[in-house]
């Protein structure tokens, strides 16, 4: 079900994108792509598994997957956004060793097994910042966000205190 769910969220962003114009960032459609096409994969990586399919199909899908993390590390690193640029390096990393995994190379099975525990460990550390910082105020780097010259950066929790303040007016 996660790669069902991930779909899920690729779907809205890409019609936020497109039909609502909700979000406006251009890596978004990055990241709308990645919800997707990961989601799909994962889904169908699930399914394979449940049918007691073999893995060698999967060794030609690494290289389309490694291609969409090489894409998304070179989008988010340009825009400046290293800790989700270094979480696609990481997918690149996984769907690199799971290549050879399905071919037949021995060790590779094992480096897989490490470099997933830390891509999961940094995407585990990136959702906790992101909560921390948007409930708590907290400011955990997630993101880089370039500030001008003697402007203060923006708070998100002031931001989300106030939109909660009014739809608890309306109401």
């Amino acid at each position: 079900m996660p790669g069902f769910f991930q779909f899920i969220s690729g779907m809205v962003l890409i019609i936020g994108l497109t039909w609502f114009q909700v979000f406006k960032a251009p890596p978004e459609y990055m990241a709308a792509l990645a919800f997707s096409a990961y989601g799909i994969h994962w889904f169908a990586l699930g399914w394979n598994r449940c049918q007691v399919n073999g893995l060698r199909p999967n060794a030609g899908m690494t290289i389309a997957y490694m291609l969409i993390s090489a894409m998304g590390a070179t989008v988010f690193f340009a825009v400046g956004d290293w800790p989700v640029g270094v979480l696609f390096v990481g997918l690149f990393a996984v769907y690199f060793c799971h290549f050879f995994t399905t071919i037949g190379v021995g060790v590779a099975e094992r480096v897989l097994g490490l470099v997933r525990i830390l891509t999961g460990a940094w995407l585990m550390y990136l959702t906790y910042a992101v909560v921390v910082n948007l409930c708590l105020g907290y400011h955990w780097p997630v993101r880089h966000e370039p500030v001008a010259a003697g402007e203060r950066p923006r708070q998100p929790t002031r931001r989300v205190l106030r939109a909660v303040k009014r739809i608890r007016l309306r109401q």
